[in-house]
This record gives C-alpha cells, structure tokens and sequence, in this order.
C-alpha cells in the first residue's frame, strides 16, 4: 500500500496485532539455541514492535534453563504427561512464568484425558492449548474443548510439503473452531503475511488467515474461505484488512485468532511494515 492511512485506522491496525506474534525462535527451521533466544527475545520485548510479540514458546523439558522473567508458553509434544512436575519446578525457582501450555495430543492419549489433566493442573492465569490431529480425530476434539477454558492450536505447516494444510483443510479447520466460538492459536509455517511459495513449501499467510476468521465469523463457507487464503495479491491483502480494520471485523477475529507461533519474529514485522500496515516511530511521526 502506498497511501498514508488514517490515524484512526492506523491505530486500530496496529492495536489488532497486538500480541499476534510468538516467538517460537527455538524451532525448526530457526532452531536458534536456547542461550541466544532468550535474549533474543528480550530484545524484541524492548523493541518499537514489543505490543505485537506474545510468548516465548519454548519446550517444557527445558523450561527451567530459561533463567530469565519471561512469559513462556511450554509445549509438551508427548501429552500431558509431566506437567505438573514442570509447573512445580517452574514454581521452586526464578525461572520464566508460565502463561500457556501446548498440549500435542498422541493416539494414545484421549482428549477426554487430556483436558481433565488440564482441568486439574493449571492454575488461574495459564491457558491450555490442545493440538488438534489433522485425521479423523479433529471433530471429537474440537467438540472436547468446546465450552471449556482451553484452546485448540492448528498446525499450519512444517519442513516438508505434507505438513501443510492446503487452503480447503485449513477453510474446514478455522470454520469448525468459529462455529463452535472456540479460539485457536497456529504455529509452523505462518513466517509472513500473504499466501506464497518458497521452494516445494506452500505456506499460508498469517493476515490471509486473519481475514479467513473474520470471514467465518461473518458467515461464509468453507469454499469463500479457502478462497481467502488463497489470495497471493499482498496489495489486495492489505486492502482487505484496512477495510475489515474500518469496520470491525479484524478486531473480531482477534477474539478467535489468537496468536501464531514463528521462529523469526522479524519477517512479519518486516511484511507488516513493508504493506504499510504498521509504521516504525519515526515514519508515524513523519
């Protein structure tokens, strides 16, 4: 975008993408060690762009080498099994505090086990997240979370072509999660704003997936959705979310589109400002 946004606009912009950012700096493909990401992370808290980054997602098997007061959200990629002596640790030292925990969910392990232990471990103030299988699981889950204070989390891509949803599983998984008022976190993929191909991967763009939510809370389908996030034109992106921003709609999804795991916190901060969509101190100022 090439026009100067409204003041107005550009403030409900910027405040829309409040917090939209976890920093997952620890994981493929970044895998940043853990001694450099923290204050990585530190840096980006103090940044001009600190109000859109969330978390610092980190593994809850070495959540007690973050030595630094951080707010982590720990996934447990084998179930639920040890959360309750991580929290303990996490409690007996001057360690990052826990906000969220991500909970894959293993075939072994039923969602109906994995909320309870959700139910029973975490205190007040830490929200759970449940990974939802891309199989024939995916109802039954979401139907399990439906009602309580957890959330599902949506993978969104990967290292290998497979682990990307393509736009019509994607459309069917935000459209599920809308109609049952479930909010939903993402993690993999989602490095930059607009739908695109890099190499063999094609990867989803995290302001496509904005507007897709807000398009399932308006009413549409799986196919105007999946149509969304197909949309490869950053230009007309852009002008879709100053238009959802004008009326509403953007801060709605945010109600359901929570937050999106990514290893660089840089690269959608770099789109965003690129589009126009958000503007450095001094070029607001200017």
């Amino acid at each position: 975008m090439t026009a100067r946004l409204d003041a107005a606009v550009g403030a409900a912009l910027e405040s829309a993408f409040h917090g939209l950012l976890d920093d997952a700096a620890v994981f493929p493909p970044g895998e940043l060690p853990l001694p450099q990401a923290v204050p990585a992370h530190q840096r980006h808290r103090s940044a001009w762009y600190a109000p859109f980054v969330g978390s610092f997602v980190c593994p809850a098997a070495r959540a007690t080498e973050v030595d630094a007061a951080l707010e982590l959200s720990l996934t447990l990629p084998d179930g639920p099994a040890g959360l309750s002596g991580v929290l303990d640790a996490l409690g007996r030292g001057p360690f990052g505090r826990p906000v969220a925990v991500e909970v894959a969910l293993p075939s072994a392990v039923p969602v109906a086990e994995a909320v309870a232990v959700l139910d029973a471990q975490l205190p007040d103030g830490v929200t759970g997240f449940v990974e939802v299988p891309r199989d024939d699981r995916q109802s039954a889950v979401l139907d399990a979370l439906a009602g309580t204070r957890h959330r599902a989390k949506f993978r969104t891509g990967g290292l290998v072509p497979q682990a990307h949803p393509d736009e019509a599983e994607l459309a069917a998984s935000v459209l599920a999660a809308v109609r049952r008022e479930l909010p939903f976190k993402c993690t993999a993929g989602l490095h930059h704003a607009v739908r695109h191909t890099d190499g063999a991967l094609e990867q989803h763009g995290f302001l496509n997936l904005l507007l897709a939510t807000a398009a399932a809370l308006q009413g549409a389908g799986e196919a105007e959705l999946a149509a969304v996030l197909a949309e490869r034109d950053p230009q007309q992106v852009a002008r879709q979310v100053v238009a959802a921003t004008e009326d509403g709609r953007l801060v709605r999804a945010r109600t359901r589109f929570l937050s999106f795991g990514t290893c660089s916190i840089t690269d959608p901060i770099t789109d965003l400002t690129a589009l126009g969509l958000v503007r450095r101190p001094q070029e607001a100022d200017a």
